[in-house]
């Protein structure tokens, strides 16, 4: 940041002498109104170009300020445009009496040029079959096409679906992606413990341009790997909260991850468990691998 900044600097200055010449300068013309005219225009110019060059070397006040927000909120983002796995496993919704209904799971992730993309199968106890495709741009913007149980081809999914609970868990559609750590609004809070676990408090609050459910994010964020270990979601108008707590976290292949994650509504009695059982941190894996029809498809001919 330094360096963009004498670089900026550098930059106007070497413009201004150009543009401003001494008072004495012919170039001007022989007429000093002209000279002075010529000379207050040439400052203006200089002045808006400085201007202009420190806030590219500035891209945000917020940043500029505290460096610690930079470090959380870039970490974060930089976490997620590095993905590229395959997982399996098991998304179970674990009643208030402890009932346990099970779902399997086939997911995968990469993050692309034009931003990240995610393919989740799920398999219920019986033959149905829910598929998402979640796409993320680098501007945080989401769009969800789906295959629900009884469809044959996929379709985008409405956004007032983006907040129903996921095959009857606590986990809803939206929360399969982070888009929230993308949201322009990210305000550091106190730091905090959270167990054993020496932790940033990230903010992250949603604008009229972010397509969400909910009005605000809160994470627990481990300072030593900034990853979440917990996370508060906030929902808009109801100020009713969900809980989400990170479990096993664990390094593969370079990247941190979890081995579990634990949702819970409040108010609502029981939890929802989303377990990874098997998969690669580095998959390779190319747009083909996302094409949310055919896999529908495949899946129908190996029935």
């Amino acid at each position: 940041m330094g360096a963009m900044r004498a670089l900026a600097v550098y930059i106007a200055m070497t413009f201004l002498r150009r543009v401003v010449m001494p008072s004495g300068s012919r170039k001007f013309g022989p007429y000093p109104g002209a000279r002075c005219a010529n000379c207050a225009f040439g400052t203006i110019q200089a002045s808006i170009a400085l201007l202009v060059l420190l806030s590219l070397a500035h891209p945000s006040p917020a940043f500029a300020a505290n460096p610690d927000l930079e470090t959380v909120v870039t970490g974060s983002r930089q976490r997620i445009e590095k993905l590229d796995y395959r997982a399996t496993g098991r998304l179970t919704r674990v009643e208030g009496d402890g009932k346990r209904t099970n779902y399997k799971f086939v997911a995968k992730a990469h993050w692309f040029p034009d931003g990240l993309r995610l393919l989740f199968e799920i398999s219920g106890p019986g033959s149905e079959k829910t598929s998402l495709l979640l796409q993320m741009s680098a501007s945080g913007h989401v769009t969800i096409e789906a295959v629900l149980p009884g469809e044959k081809a996929a379709s985008a999914l409405p956004f007032e679906r983006w907040n129903d609970p996921l095959v009857g868990t606590d986990f809803s559609y939206e929360d399969m992606v982070e888009s929230y750590f993308f949201w322009k609004n990210q305000e550091l809070l106190t730091p905090e413990k959270y167990g054993a676990r020496d932790c940033f408090v990230l903010k992250s609050m949603s604008g009229s341009q972010d397509r969400t459910y909910y009005e605000s994010v809160t994470s627990w964020i481990d300072r030593s790997i900034l990853f979440p270990v917990h996370v508060v979601k906030t929902l808009r108008g109801k100020g009713q909260q969900k809980e989400f707590i990170y479990y096993g976290l664990r390094q593969v292949g370079g990247a941190w991850s979890a081995s579990q994650v634990e949702a819970k509504l409040q108010g609502k009695p029981g939890s929802s468990l989303l377990v990874i059982e098997g998969g690669s941190g580095k998959a390779n894996l190319g747009r083909k691998d996302f094409e949310i029809s055919q896999s529908n498809a495949q899946a129908e001919k190996a029935k």
